[in-house]
C-alpha cells in the first residue's frame, strides 16, 4: 500500500540569477513596484507564473482600472495613472462607461505592460511558478520556482510579495489573516462578447438607465452613503430576472447579475462582470477549479439570456473568458500596521505615506463613489511584515480589516502600494538598510520625482 506521504529526497537547485529587488506576481501591484524600483536605480527581476505580465488586467480580464473617477476624484497619479494613459497612447484603452476613465483592453495592456517592462529595464521571467521561499535564518533571501525547466532558485537582497494572497510571506513564516471562505467576497470569471448591436443596445440602456441603487436586488444588498442612489450604473439584471421567470436560468442563480465596461463600435460588448460566485478560495486550486467550470457555465446561461431579453444582443456570441477566474479575497497580513474601516472611511492621515487613495470602497456589502475630493493616505507599514526581514508585501494582501480591504484590494490602490514598495526596495539596497528601517522621508521624495501625491 502507498504511504500517505511521499519524501522527497533532497537536492541541489541551481542559482539562475541574482538580483537587488526581485519581485513576485506582476499584477499592477508588482508591475507597478518593479517599475518603480528600477527607476529609482537598482536591479530588479519579476517573476509571473502566466505568460504575461498585469495580473488581473490581462489574466483575470479585469479592464476598468479607475472606474470610480469623477470630477472631485483626487488621486495619487503615478505608475497607476501611467498604466491608463499609457494604454490610451498605444489603442488599448476606449472611454469608460460610467466614469472619467478609461477601460483598458485586457489583450493590448499585455502590449503595454511589455513596452513598460523593457524600457524600465526590468529583467521579466515569465512562465515560472513560486514554489518556496529562500530564508537565511529570519530573513527572506530569495525564492524557489518551478516551470518546463524544473526548480531554479532567484536570490535577492530584498524580495516584494505581490502574489495577490500573500504566497511568499505565509511560506515564510509572516502571520496573516484569512476571511473564512463562507464570507469572503465572490469570485468572478470575467469574459468579453462580440456581435452586439450598439445602437439597439445604448437604445434600451437610455430609456431604462440602471444606477447604483439597483445594485440592491434580490439576494444583493449594497449599502451606499446615499449620494451614489441615483447615479448612473451601467447594471444589467432585468434580462436575468427574465430568465430565471422563464425558466432558461435556474431560480438559485439569482446573483446572475452586474456591469459591463464599455460598447465599443465593432459590436463587442466587453468586461462583462456578470458571475459572482461564493465560497471559492482563491488559495485552494480545487476549489478554483468548481468555480472556473461553474463560472463559465454560468456565464453562458447569461449570454443566452442577453440574447433572448436584451435588445440589441439577438446575435452576441461568446468572445473570450479570462485566462483565470478573479478573485477578490483570501488572505491579508497581520502587518506592522493593519488599515481599518475608520481609515477608509474617515480619511486615515499617516507620517509614513507612500501615496493616497480616493474614498473608493467595494466590497462586503459597501459601495462609496469618491465623487466629493475625499481621500485617504496608504501608510508604509500596512505593507511591512511581522517576522521576516527582507521583505515587504504589496497588492491587496497588505495589512488591513474588511472595509479597508474592500478599499485597498481594488487594483488602482494596489498599483499605489506597489510603487511606494518597489522605491522602499530600492532605497533599502541603496543604504544597505532593511526594508523596516529605511528613511521614510527619502521614501516620499522619490515617489514624488516619480509623479506620486503622498498627501
Amino acid at each position: 500500500m502507498l504511504p500517505d506521504v511521499v519524501t522527497e529526497p533532497a537536492r541541489q537547485i541551481p542559482v539562475i540569477r541574482r538580483t537587488e529587488v526581485l519581485v513576485v506576481g506582476s499584477g499592477p501591484g508588482g508591475l507597478a513596484a518593479a517599475l518603480a524600483a528600477a527607476r529609482a536605480g537598482v536591479e530588479v527581476t519579476l517573476v509571473e507564473r502566466f505568460g504575461c505580465f498585469g495580473g488581473n488586467i490581462t489574466v483575470v480580464g479585469v479592464e476598468g482600472l479607475a472606474w470610480y473617477r469623477h470630477e472631485a476624484t483626487v488621486e495619487a497619479n503615478g505608475i497607476g495613472r501611467e498604466f491608463e494613459e499609457r494604454a490610451k497612447a498605444m489603442g488599448a484603452a476606449v472611454p469608460e462607461s460610467q466614469s472619467l476613465s478609461y477601460e483598458l483592453d485586457s489583450e493590448g495592456f499585455k502590449l503595454v505592460a511589455d513596452a513598460l517592462v523593457e524600457e524600465a529595464g526590468v529583467n521579466g521571467m515569465l512562465h515560472r511558478s513560486f514554489v518556496a521561499p529562500v530564508m537565511d535564518g529570519d530573513r527572506c533571501a530569495g525564492i524557489i520556482v518551478e516551470s518546463k525547466a524544473g526548480r531554479e532558485a532567484i536570490m535577492a537582497k530584498i524580495v516584494i510579495d505581490a502574489t495577490g494572497d500573500a504566497d511568499v510571506a505565509t511560506r515564510a513564516g509572516v502571520p496573516a489573516f484569512k476571511t473564512p471562505v463562507e464570507e469572503m467576497q465572490a469570485a468572478s470569471v470575467m469574459f468579453h462578447l462580440a456581435g452586439v448591436d450598439k445602437a439597439a443596445f445604448m437604445a434600451e440602456v437610455k430609456a431604462d438607465p440602471q444606477t447604483y441603487k439597483d445594485w440592491s436586488t434580490g439576494e444583493w444588498k449594497v449599502k451606499t452613503d446615499g449620494k451614489e442612489d441615483d447615479m448612473f450604473s451601467p447594471f444589467l439584471k432585468k434580462p436575468f430576472a427574465k430568465a430565471i421567470e422563464d425558466g432558461l436560468i435556474p431560480k438559485q442563480l439569482s446573483t446572475i447579475a452586474g456591469t459591463w465596461g464599455a460598447m465599443h463600435d465593432t459590436g463587442e460588448l466587453t468586461y462583462m462582470n456578470l458571475v459572482h460566485l461564493a465560497g471559492i478560495d482563491g488559495t485552494d486550486p480545487d476549489s478554483m477549479t468548481r468555480g472556473e467550470i461553474e463560472g463559465r457555465r454560468q456565464a453562458m446561461l447569461a449570454i443566452e439570456a442577453l440574447r433572448r431579453y436584451m435588445p440589441g444582443c439577438k446575435g452576441v456570441r461568446l468572445r473570450n473568458f479570462g485566462m483565470s477566474i478573479g478573485i477578490r479575497d483570501t488572505r491579508k497580513i497581520d502587518a506592522l500596521y493593519n488599515m481599518t474601516e475608520t481609515d477608509a472611511r474617515q480619511q486615515g492621515r499617516f507620517d509614513d505615506t507612500i501615496g493616497i487613495y480616493p474614498e473608493f470602497i467595494d466590497g462586503y456589502g459597501v459601495l462609496i463613489i469618491p465623487t466629493t475630493g475625499r481621500y485617504m493616505h496608504i501608510p508604509y507599514r500596512a505593507m511591512l511584515p511581522k517576522r521576516v526581514k527582507g521583505l515587504l508585501v504589496t497588492g491587496r494582501a497588505i495589512g488591513g480589516d474588511r472595509i479597508a480591504h474592500a478599499a485597498t484590494r481594488n487594483m488602482a490602490c494596489c498599483a499605489v502600494a506597489g510603487q511606494g514598495a518597489g522605491v522602499a526596495a530600492a532605497l533599502a539596497v541603496k543604504t544597505g538598510r532593511d526594508v523596516d528601517e529605511i528613511d521614510i522621508g527619502a521614501v516620499q521624495t522619490e515617489l514624488e520625482r516619480q509623479g506620486v501625491r503622498i498627501r
